[in-house]
């Protein structure tokens, strides 16, 4: 359907009638027309003329980038932003509400979860439009409306099931909403004939509906941003950002973002992402499943590089501890916050069981608290607690550690950034793999990217390593502890093993009514393409609605 052309009165000053321009193809109730009206695809309008084209620049830069890196060019800090890292500025400020950071939750957008995660025991929510959702069309305007209603305090759910109901909080934690990366497109909107970027729908969207709410309450419109390679992409945000305050004749910095630094590009442009985003910016976080999907993509085609079972790369692997310390030490240079990692366990029924999740739970988060983070995420409630007291051990009387510089620290060099890991490469993690991001993926094109899968509450980023560990092993010839090489017949071997595995162990009800063969289908041609899938998700999103 057409954008229909506003009474005059209600268009923006600033508007140059592109509104006629945006087409939205997908269908929209009454409720979701209320989240997405005339004035909200006017200034959706706005956003996609000024920047939409310079997303596929973006990209392409991406692209050749990683051919540099292919033939041999190692990433490394930038020599021509050299003054930026060694100059002493520093961000603009950090509001009161996000002073204190200490336990953050994520989760997708679902109107219960949204409930549940504000009510937690925690600080900050973040609720997600990327890695921990399949953005199907309803469900993306349904959590445009859950955000808006959390926001307006008028939030509830009732089980249809049992009846229970489920209310917010006096207290709330606050809320920071992540919007989709740069490659992902909204293909039931165009611009102009062309599919514009998932993240500006999901930018315009939450900034129009809540900003006003924000305000009034003393927050703000907060943002998380995943998936940057480049400082001119952490720019081409700011501009965003610029854009949109003069837009709507509100102050500069109203707009705050936290950037997360889940790409092994970016953590040698932290000081420049910082720095293109200072005004807005408030901290970058170590996403650190998806930085180790990034370092196999990155370095795909480097054979010295290859990364052993995914079970093994822990933060005290050398390459992801120098990640974590350079990120504090970046971060509290500059006056931001650096954020920790997931803690993606869920709590376990049998209480023997529980107690080793929660043992893991402190352990990971006692050495984030003394490397120097401001917080940390968890994916569950039932995790919160045992992280919060982990952190308010270590901060005592602070809300955060900023005042734990690293100063003293020996220079981090990109060798140490690059280092190969050692680890075992076995069939059983292989099989681990393969039935993970089976499970991952089927659930995903079903309309679910949230799922609690042997005991972890995994996202996208599990999948994306899974699928592309095997596919590093494959194209360099590496064996398993069981003497096999990794060949692509041997993976083909090992899917079609698991496949009853997994169809033993859901069941063959669930199985039969489930996705799984397109699923398998899928993560074959993934795994055994000759070049590597950026991500698992582009091709995905042709299954969803």
């Amino acid at each position: 359907m057409l954008a229909q052309t506003p009474d005059k009165d209600l268009a923006h000053p600033q508007s140059t009638r592109r509104e006629g321009l945006l087409e939205v193809t997908g269908a929209l109730s009454s409720a979701h027309q209320a989240i997405f009206p005339v004035e909200a695809q006017i200034f959706l309008s706005e956003l996609c003329a000024q920047f939409a084209p310079r997303v596929d620049t973006l990209l392409a830069a991406r692209e050749e980038k990683q051919s540099q890196i292919d033939y041999g060019q190692l990433p490394d800090f930038l020599p021509e932003t050299q003054d930026i890292r060694e100059g002493s500025w520093k961000i603009l400020g950090i509001p009161q509400d996000l002073q204190d950071r200490r336990v953050e939750i994520t989760g997708p957008t679902d109107r219960k979860m949204v409930i549940n995660a504000l009510n937690a025991n925690v600080k900050v929510f973040m609720a997600d439009f990327e890695d921990s959702m399949a953005p199907a069309w309803d469900k993306v305007l349904d959590g445009q409306i859950n955000l808006r209603d959390a926001v307006n305090g008028t939030i509830s759910y009732t089980n249809p099931d049992n009846g229970k109901r489920y209310e917010l909080a006096d207290d709330p934690a606050v809320l920071i909403c992540r919007v989709r990366g740069l490659h992902l497109k909204e293909k039931h909107v165009t611009f102009g004939g062309q599919i514009i970027p998932g993240a500006l729908f999901d930018f315009a969207l939450y900034f129009f509906n809540n900003y006003k709410a924000l305000l009034k309450k003393g927050s703000g419109p907060y943002f998380y941003l995943p998936k940057l390679q480049a400082y001119q992409e952490a720019q081409w945000w700011s501009d965003v950002f610029h854009f949109t305050e003069d837009y709507f004749g509100l102050e500069t910095g109203t707009i705050k973002a936290t950037v997360l630094i889940e790409t092994l590009p970016a953590v040698f442009q932290m000081d420049e992402i910082l720095f293109s985003l200072k005004e807005h910016i408030v901290g970058l976080n170590c996403g650190r499943w998806d930085y180790i999907f990034s370092y196999i993509k990155t370095l795909k085609k480097h054979s010295d590089r290859v990364l052993p079972d995914r079970q093994v790369v822990t933060m005290d692997k050398p390459f992801l501890n120098a990640y974590s310390r350079l990120l504090i030490y970046t971060c509290h240079k500059r006056g931001a916050f650096a954020m920790g990692g997931m803690a993606a366990f869920i709590p376990a029924k049998d209480p023997v069981e529980n107690a080793k999740v929660l043992e893991k739970i402190r352990n990971d988060k006692m050495l984030e608290a003394t490397n120097g983070h401001d917080g940390t995420w968890v994916a569950h409630p039932g995790l919160a607690s045992t992280a919060m007291d982990v952190f308010n051990h270590v901060l005592g009387e602070r809300s955060n550690q900023l005042d734990v510089s690293r100063m003293s620290d020996a220079p981090i060099y990109a060798d140490e950034l690059l280092a190969p890991c050692d680890g075992p490469r076995t069939e059983a993690g292989m099989r681990h793999n393969i039935r993970v991001a089976l499970q991952y993926i089927e659930a995903w094109i079903s309309g679910n990217g949230c799922v609690p899968i042997y005991g972890l509450m995994e996202d996208a980023a599990t999948a994306e390593i899974s699928r592309a560990s095997i596919w590093q092993w494959i194209q360099h010839g590496k064996s398993l502890d069981n003497g096999q090489q990794v060949t692509k017949q041997l993976f083909r071997d090992y899917l079609a093993e698991e496949i009853e595995v997994v169809k033993a162990e859901v069941g063959e009800p669930r199985f039969n009514a489930g996705r799984f063969e397109e699923a398998a289908q899928l993560m074959e041609t993934l795994t055994t393409s000759d070049e590597l899938t950026n991500f698992l998700t582009i091709p995905g999103y042709d299954y969803l609605a």
